[in-house]
Order: structure tokens, then sequence, then C-alpha cells
């Protein structure tokens, strides 16, 4: 057993816990019965004085009556002493014979009960006046020996000690016992998770046997795996994507270069093959220059440089970039509303120069590309619309996805690298905003979400 594991812990808890509830027992019992003890001689005392009082008041001023009465009642109590004082202070009677009045200058009064210990025992004593018929009361000192007791008390600790440690190991024992088959089923979840591999990550551990402590970790451990089992899947088709992206354009570039070297040409020929692979090669940096960026944006490393971003400014900025593009497919761009937000100019650039390029690629001839800009106070959303071929609803969530294809139709071509959208996405978030698109009626609209801060709300 490990000093740190949990089952050790949960042991020694035990211990402590019956070690503490012992101890709180053993002082409660060992204070009761002390009380309790104290509580009979003090009545035993009371007793015996009632008796004597009366005894004096029935017998009346006959000295011997009163002595021999009273030898006949404390006679037979060898635990008790009495002695009863006149009021100059001689002896007026003791029982045993040999008695005396106790000095109390080591005592403590407890409920007009003296109580004091030295080599001969501990005692407890009741003090008081007893009345004589035409005489002067006398003092009487009632002693009782609790002796006895105190060794009852002695005993009673040793006892106490012997079960308090004999317990604490069995404690110990039994509490490892039950650490031990209560924690069985985070031992059936190590299993069960050590026994995970890439090819296991869809099974799941099941939550009929499991207690209910165990149930929120098992549910989170599960869902763990299916992030883990989706993420899984989106490598491995983004690595079957990715080696069919960039096996295509060395394919060709390896088939253009074999032509060629094939045989003696012309001069023209090996410049327009040149072309072709210049093309290709174009195709590949940029496949390689979005994935490098993906990869540093998956790391947290581009960090935005906010500044003050008047959006309608951006968006003539841009239309002035793609206007003789537009004029030649016969597309007009127009826009509406204003709003500003802090974003990095760059990044933005690069997110709507790509809404917009990917809008006038599908927008038929004749019809416009609307970009609205809408302030909603706590959000902005800029919206870039335009008329065209609609997704499917199954595809709208994926097309954000690198290399994602939703259909043939809508296929990026031979000068796009499928990762526009995937950068556009780790671009919004990392401003700390969104990307969605919806696509309904014959129309297609990206929205951008930026979450607005209390300066420019203000």
């Amino acid at each position: 057993m490990k000093p740190g594991s949990l089952t050790l812990r949960l042991s020694l808890l035990f211990v402590v816990a019956v070690a503490a509830v012992l101890m709180i027992v053993g002082i409660a019992f060992n204070e009761l019965s002390r009380h309790h003890f104290r509580a009979l001689d003090a009545q035993a005392l009371e007793e015996k004085l009632a008796a004597i009082t009366q005894i004096a008041t029935e017998s009346g001023a006959n000295p011997d009556l009163l002595r021999t009465r009273w030898h006949t009642l404390l006679g037979a109590h060898p635990d008790l002493s009495a002695v009863l004082l006149q009021a100059d202070g001689r002896t007026f009677f003791a029982e045993p014979p040999q008695a005396a009045a106790p000095g109390l200058e080591q005592a403590t009064q407890r409920d007009g009960v003296w109580e004091w210990e030295n080599e001969a025992g501990m005692f407890r004593a009741l003090k008081s006046a007893v009345p004589l018929p035409d005489s002067p009361p006398l003092t009487a000192w009632l002693v009782l020996d609790v002796t006895t007791h105190m060794h009852f008390f002695t005993m009673l600790q040793r006892w106490f000690w012997s079960v308090l440690v004999a317990s604490t190991v069995l404690s110990a024992a039994l509490g490892w016992l039950v650490a031990k088959n209560g924690l069985l089923p985070v031992a059936r979840v190590a299993q069960t998770a050590a026994s995970m591999s890439a090819g296991s990550l869809k099974e799941r551990i099941p939550l009929g046997p499991v207690p209910d402590e165990l149930r929120e970790l098992i549910t989170a451990f599960n869902s763990m795996l299916g992030r883990l089992d989706d993420s899984f899947m989106r490598l491995s088709n983004f690595s079957a994507d990715i080696a069919h992206e960039l096996r295509t354009p060395i394919s060709n570039l390896r088939t253009h270069t074999e032509v060629i070297l094939a045989k003696k040409r012309a001069p023209e020929v090996y410049e327009e093959n040149l072309t072709s692979n210049l093309e290709e090669l174009n195709r590949l940096s940029s496949i390689i220059d979005g994935m490098l960026f993906l990869a540093r944006s998956d790391n947290g490393l581009v960090v935005p440089e906010p500044v003050e971003l008047d959006l309608r400014a951006v968006i003539g900025k841009l239309f002035g970039y793609y206007e003789f593009l537009a004029e030649d497919k016969g597309v007009p761009l127009r826009v509406s509303g204003n709003a500003s937000v802090l974003a990095d100019s760059v990044m933005i650039d690069r997110v709507v120069s790509n809404l917009l390029s990917n809008a006038l690629r599908y927008t038929p001839a004749g019809a416009a590309i609307d970009v609205g800009i809408h302030d909603y106070g706590g959000r902005v959303e800029l919206r870039v619309e335009n008329p065209g071929p609609e997704i499917a609803p199954e595809h709208l969530e994926r097309i954000f996805d690198r290399f994602y294809r939703a259909d043939p139709a809508r296929r990026e071509g031979t000068g796009n690298t499928g990762l526009g959208l995937a950068i556009a996405r780790s671009l919004m978030e990392a401003h700390g905003g969104n990307i969605s698109c919806t696509s309904t009626g014959g129309r297609t609209a990206f929205i951008l979400t930026f979450i607005r801060t209390p300066t420019l709300q203000g």
C-alpha cells in the first residue's frame, strides 16, 4: 500500500473517527460516574446526619444514652467516621473512638461537601450543627472514606485505555477492508480507462452498478471519451484530407515534369509547363501557410492587437479591392449600417475578404451581395449575404472544418485551399466572437458576431 493511497487515507480517517468517538464516550462516562458516586456519597452523609440529629432530639439531655444510640447507628459502617465537638472544642463523641476532626488545609468544597486526598486515601466530609435540648449545639463532622471509589476509577481508566488501543487496531483493520471494498468501483474505472485505446474510444463505462458518489465522475469521464472520440475522428479525417489535398498538386507537378523530361521540347512548351508548375507550387504554399496558421491558432499563439475599428470603413476598403471583379461579373456590392468594435484590423480584413471572395464565387450575375452591420448594444453583427445555391442543413456546422466540402457543386476552385472558413473561425474565436452560417430561401449568409466592450457601448 502506498503511503499516499486513498485506501490508507480513508482507513486513517476511520481510525481517527473511531478513536475520537471512544475518547468522547470514555470521558463522558468517567465524568458521569464520578458525578454519580459523589451524589451517592453526599446522600449517605446527609442521611446519617439527619439520623444523628433525630437521635439527639429524641434522647433528651442524657449524654450516655446519646452516645450509645450514636454508636449503634455508626458502628456498622467502618468506612464512616463521626466526631461531635462541644462549643469549647472538646470531643463530645467520636466513632471510632480515635477519630478526630479533619484538617481542611488541602480540602475543597463542592455543594456543601468537603473533599480531600492524602496518603491514607480520599475522603468526603459533611459539617453541620446538631442541636441538644437545654445545651449548646454540637458541631458534627461526618467523614466518609471513598478510597474504594478511586480504585474503581483507576481500574476503569486502565480498562478504557486497553479497550481504546485494541479498538483502534481493530478499527484500522476494518477501515482498510471497508475502504478497499468501497473503492472497488474506482479500481474498475481505472481498469477501463487503462484499457482504452484509439480503437475503443466509442466504449463507455456503464452507470448501472456505479455508486451515486461516482456517477458524476463516470459521467464526466464518458463525456471526455466522447470528446476524444470526436477529436480523434476529426484528426483522422483531417489527416486524410490534407494527404489528399497535398497529393493532388504534387502528383500534377510530378506528371508535368515527367512529361516534359520525356523528350526535347520547344522553349515555349517548357515555359508553359513551368507556369503550370508554379500554380501548383503556389497552391502547396497556400495550404502549408494555412495549416501553419491554424496550428498556431490551436496553440493560442495567434493574439490579436485590438484597436477601435470602424466596420463600415473596413467594408468600404475591401469593396475597393473587389470592385473590378464584381463589375466583371455584374454583381453589385451594397453595405448598410455602421458600428465600431475593438479588433485586430489585419485579421478582420482577412476574415471579411474571405467571405466576400466566397460570395462573389457563388453569386449569379445580376444579383447583389449585401453586407449589413447591426449594433445590438452588447454585441455587433456583420452579415455577408448573397443569393446562390443553398447549403444543406447537415453541412452548415461542418463547413468551418478544414478541407470540408459540402458537395461538389460548391467545391472551391484550384486557386483555393479549402482552409478559408476554418481560418475565419479561428480568427473570430481569437477575438472572443464567433462565425455562423444560414442558408435558406435561396440566400446564404455568414454572420460575424463581436462582443462589445463597455468602453464602446458607452
